[in-house]
């Protein structure tokens, strides 16, 4: 799910910035001709996300290293399982380490929390999504980790679908533009094929973000209660999305509304970096 281009352009910056003129440790210390092999090892339970750009960061510091990867992304593996093998030159594997060990690690703490939502509204019905609020430079990465999790992707930038938030009805309204009007003048403007998001936060903006022509209704920030009312006020008419104050401990209940979205910004900006660790094998 990552362009080639992408993965290959995001992980050789990350090579550049954290050896600009090699690695001075490894150079010094570490014969030329010196082997070695070594494993991707987990340190806890988790769900696994960029086996491939792992892979990419030793490829692309010494192509005569080699990785196996002995499991795909989405896996789920316990406290000690290895995970991916590393064969080549010694000097290449070290210097590749660091971004290849940060990379996985981010991406997998990512994969894992996402499928702990999954989990929480299994049988509801809603999808678990993410959000635009992603580490800059990352966002493929980090998207596709989501993917690994078993969640699935919000608009992926500003530019392929309309989401019309709070500030832009501020404006609007700062106009003195009626919001249906305005909506649909927008729309006419549109490529047909364009999806638009309207977000409100009031139960009475709901009947004209649905006669603007809205695709799906935001509910954003609404009580459980609200969120019950707003769904059968749409009633079929939109798919509707909440998002705000979700956490692990209020998915389920949120889920249980008949949201057909949760739009979890938790998943990227706040997610924590799993404990995988690379161990050089001595035999």
């Amino acid at each position: 799910m990552i362009p080639q281009h992408t993965l290959t352009r995001t992980v050789q910056a990350a090579l550049e910035e954290d050896a600009p003129w090699g690695d001075l440790t490894s150079t010094a210390f570490l014969p030329e001709e010196a082997r070695a092999t070594a494993d991707l090892v987990a340190r806890e339970p988790g769900v696994l996300s960029g086996g491939d750009v792992f892979a990419a960061a030793f490829a692309l510091t010494d192509p005569g290293i080699d990785v196996e990867l002995c499991a795909a992304d989405g896996h789920r593996f316990a406290a000690g399982e290895v995970l991916a093998s590393v064969t080549g030159p010694a000097r290449g594997i070290l210097t590749a380490e660091r971004v290849a060990l940060n990379f996985a690690q981010r991406m997998s703490g990512i994969a894992t929390v996402t499928a702990e939502y999954a989990a929480a509204v299994a049988g509801t019905g809603a999808r678990i999504a993410d959000t635009r609020k992603t580490t800059p430079g990352l966002r493929a990465l980090e998207r596709h980790a989501v993917l690994s999790g078993g969640g699935g992707n919000h608009r992926r930038t500003l530019s392929d679908a309309v989401m019309a938030k709070d500030n832009h009805l501020a404006v609007l309204r700062a106009q003195g533009l009626d919001l249906a009007e305005a909506l649909r003048a927008g729309i006419a403007r549109l490529p047909h094929t364009t999806h638009v998001v309207v977000e409100v936060d009031r139960l009475d903006q709901i009947e004209a973000a649905l006669a603007g022509g809205a695709h799906t209704v935001m509910l954003d920030n609404f009580s459980l209660d609200d969120l019950r009312t707003g769904v059968a006020r749409i009633a079929g008419r939109a798919a509707v999305e909440a998002s705000g104050g979700v956490h692990l401990g209020t998915v389920r209940a949120i889920a249980e509304t008949g949201v057909d979205v949760i739009s979890v910004g938790a998943l990227t900006h706040s997610a924590r970096a799993l404990d995988l660790g690379l161990d050089v094998r001595i035999d």
